[in-house]
């Protein structure tokens, strides 16, 4: 919070130091407004782009790997590893279809064998089963 508060501090204070170096061009009449209207606008970009990189969190890198034993085990084809995958990133039977150049039924034959297959009865459920057996 007080971290948050320093930050905001010191933005008004440069901005408050930009307004008054183009009052000081102004009268001197060294500047036309354009410049000065430019300038302050690059600073604060920059200074944007500067509180953006340093406060964006990374995504954690997962360095597990998947159990393609465990896949076997299940008896999961690749078509519906593959159809598994499409599941996991929230496509819907129909996206799939059109990403893996299949009908929209095979898509839907392939996800009912993978709920079969998992012992799940939702999309959700299947995912669920499929982290917790580390072959997703």
């Amino acid at each position: 919070m007080k971290k948050t508060i320093l930050v905001f501090g010191l933005l008004i204070l440069a901005l408050l130091l930009l307004f008054q170096f183009s009052k000081y061009t102004i009268i001197s009449g060294d500047l036309r407004i354009e410049y000065i209207l430019a300038f302050v606008a690059l600073a604060f970009l920059g200074l944007g782009l500067l509180i953006n990189k340093r406060t964006q969190k990374q995504a954690p890198v997962s360095n597990r790997e998947i159990d393609l034993k465990k896949v076997e085990e299940l008896g999961l084809s690749k078509r519906e590893y593959e159809v598994l995958k499409e599941v996991t990133l929230g496509l819907s039977n129909q996206e799939i279809a059109e990403k893996l150049f299949v009908s929209e039924s095979t898509i839907k034959t392939h996800v009912s064998n993978l709920f079969l297959k998992l012992n799940a009865k939702r999309r959700t459920q299947a995912i669920q089963i499929s982290k917790s057996l580390n072959i997703i």
